[in-house]
């Protein structure tokens, strides 16, 4: 048992990594095979599941999971799309433990009998009605039922059995679904058998997904019966409407039986790329593959496709006829060529042709293949920090890159954030052995500053007045906060006493965010503070270079490496924390700047700033729109507007953002 246990943690994903969107997962032996396809509406939960003691599992559960050596999984759109995947890649692998879904008789089918007199709509595991018309197989019951229980609301065809309907007629009284509207009672004469059968080809067209139009033609109807006045039927349409639109739709996942494609999804970062490829093949999607690729220096979306088209495929998985990524190479015309001998040597017919899907169910595709690979930039990313042997790796690589006497273990990274040269903040942020301390964080208002520079050195001196010898902690920020929680607002509380001694805690090296002139800065601070055992280096955005302040040239670290990596999560998050800070403190300008005004308490300010927004929306309005706001009169309105317009955070929106704001 234990042996079992220690080989289920060695290959269980982290649940940090499992997104919570609805999906489909199949469990893997070490031969690759597929054990298990299941799906879920919240796949971190659904998959925790099987993560329990041993003991708690059903004995078959138990065999899978000690039998399986890996798990992976796709995020849909929807629960439908999941039920329809799930149903292709069991016809598809015939996974051993899915023993109930085996043979084709167990599926349900939704029918609709349309060689009936009087057609009947039903859910059925048997094929071969006679002028029946079949929708599915599906894989859960309760999902066609459910279905249909929705639909009968627009197309009201019946769906009792004709020992019910035999019995309705003889006495002339319809069902409990006559009465409250999910039939249109031809048992008892409200419709004719003609009519009747009309409603039930509606249905069946509405199902093979001619949806659009029925939904346009309710629209026109409620239209023109509110026109009439006649709003009791208006209502009625409304609420057809209402039921188509919740109903099964065309799946994102179910193309038409003639479309093969090959449909990129492709996520990137200045280091990395993940690639999602869905396979569809008869319209339903066949097989997905993901990887994860290193990206080029400067690399655009259009170029990291033309590379990853050249790669894709090999001569046991040629090219289909129709390709979609997310953007389309500047030499098109040629990579389709290359792609198509490489289709043609394969034995396949055809050409292939290279677009993207901007409508339609391909574009929606295209979105889920586009979330699928962003969900696996995020694990990919979450696995190499959470990795110790990576992050050792990564400070050992920064201690040779940068000739440092010891592997620095408390890493401080600093960044200035400012709008148009003003509302300057900065952040400082701190990794430990490779791991965010956010109780540490720290955010500096700046009063004044000629530029990045004079910033960055005004912030570190604050910061290494902690490190002097017998320096007593007086010198604090006043406008310092800790980041407890990674979605919190800033804290506009001090710090705590714990909080404060955390600033006397040495760090190995101080990362800024910026290229040489930043890093020099820095270095004056410095030897201003009389602190010479301390390294600084800095991080440019565009080349990922590493500065020193005494170096005429930059430290070039692999792209792939660990160190690398470290490096530019602690400047993101840096960014990301100075760029909040900064948020706060303009929406805290502008509150103040309200609460001047004559007869604006705190109640009607923060209704105005959630009535327009933003700043922008605010400044734009007009007296009418400030005089919609309750308890605002003309003269009110007339001072809001002054006092907006005065406003340092409204002028400062007319602005062009600089570097840091324009990179968020």
């Amino acid at each position: 048992m234990a042996t079992q246990i220690e080989t289920r943690e060695a290959w269980r994903p982290k649940r940090g990594e499992i997104p919570t969107d609805p999906g489909v997962y199949r469990f893997r032996d070490e031969a690759g095979r597929v054990l298990y396809v299941g799906k879920a509406k919240n796949l971190r939960s659904r998959l925790s599941s099987y993560f329990q003691p041993l003991h708690a599992l059903h004995d078959r559960t138990r065999r899978m999971v000690t039998t399986a050596r890996g798990i992976e999984w796709t995020v849909v759109g929807s629960e439908l799309e999941a039920l329809e995947l799930e149903y292709t890649w069991i016809k598809e692998f015939a996974p051993p433990f899915n023993v109930k879904f085996r043979d084709d008789k167990t599926y349900p089918y939704l029918a609709i009998t349309l060689g009936d007199r009087v057609p009947r709509v039903m859910v059925t595991r048997t094929r071969g009605i006679p002028g029946a018309r079949y929708f599915g197989p599906y894989t859960k019951v309760w999902a066609v039922r459910e279905t249909v229980d929705i639909m009968l609301k627009a197309f009201p065809v019946r769906s009792c059995s004709e020992a019910t309907y035999t019995r309705a007629h003889d006495r002339n009284r319809p069902c409990l679904l006559g009465d409250i509207g999910k039939c249109a009672a031809p048992c008892v004469g409200r419709v004719t058998p003609e009519q009747h059968k009309s409603l039930a080809l509606d249905f069946a067209s509405f199902m093979a997904g001619n949806d659009a139009r029925y939904v346009r033609d309710l629209r026109a109807r409620m239209a023109a019966a509110a026109a009439a006045l006649d709003y009791e039927a208006a209502a009625r349409y409304r609420d057809q409407i209402g039921a188509l639109e919740t109903a099964l739709s065309k799946s994102a996942l179910v193309l038409a039986d003639d479309v093969d494609a090959d449909v990129f999804g492709i996520a990137y970062d200045e280091l990395a790329a993940a690639v999602q490829l869905f396979r569809v093949r008869g319209g339903r999607v066949r097989g997905v593959r993901g990887w994860v690729v290193d990206t080029e220096l400067d690399m655009t979306l259009a170029e990291l496709v033309d590379s990853v088209l050249q790669n894709a495929y090999d001569d046991a998985e040629p090219p289909a006829r129709e390709i979609l990524v997310p953007a389309v190479p500047e030499d098109s015309a040629a990579l389709q060529l290359v792609l198509t001998e490489r289709r043609r040597a394969a034995g396949e017919r055809g050409g292939v042709v290279l677009r993207s899907a901007r409508r339609g169910d391909k574009a929606a595709l295209s979105e889920t293949a586009l979330a699928n690979a962003r969900n696996a930039l995020q694990g990919y990313k979450t696995r190499r920090s959470g990795d110790f042997t990576a992050r050792s790796q990564a400070l050992a690589d920064l201690q040779e890159a940068l000739g440092l006497a010891e592997a620095p273990l408390r890493l401080e990274c600093y960044d200035v954030s400012h709008l148009g040269g003003t509302g300057q903040v900065a952040s400082m942020v701190v990794f430990e052995d490779g791991l965010p301390r956010k109780d540490q964080y720290r955010s500096f208002s700046i009063a004044s500053a000629r530029d990045d520079t004079d910033a960055i050195h005004q912030v570190l001196s604050r910061r290494l007045a902690y490190l002097r010898p017998g320096a007593t902690g007086t010198d604090v920020p006043a406008d310092t906060s800790a980041d407890t929680k990674a979605v919190a607002d800033i804290d506009p509380e001090p710090t705590t006493t714990v909080a404060k001694k955390a600033f006397h805690y040495r760090p190995g090296l101080l990362v800024i965010d910026g290229g040489q002139p930043q890093v020099q800065a820095a270095a004056r601070a410095l030897a201003d503070a009389g602190i010479d055992d301390i390294a600084v280096c800095g991080i440019a955005k565009r080349l990922e270079e590493i500065w020193l302040p005494d170096s005429a040239f930059p430290v070039i670290l692999p792209r792939a490496s660990d160190a690398l990596f470290l490096l530019q999560r602690l400047r993101d998050e840096a960014h990301r924390f100075a760029l909040r800070h900064q948020r706060t403190k303009r929406k805290q300008s502008i509150s103040t700047e309200l609460s001047t005004v004559p007869g604006l308490g705190p109640a009607r300010v923060r209704e105005l700033l959630t009535r327009f927004g933003s700043v922008a929306r605010l400044r734009a309005a007009s007296i009418d729109e400030l005089m919609a706001v309750d308890g605002i009169g003309p003269k009110t309105a007339e001072a809001v507007q002054r006092a907006v317009g005065a406003a340092p955070a409204t002028r400062l929106e007319a602005t062009t953002p600089t570097r840091n704001e324009a990179r968020e």
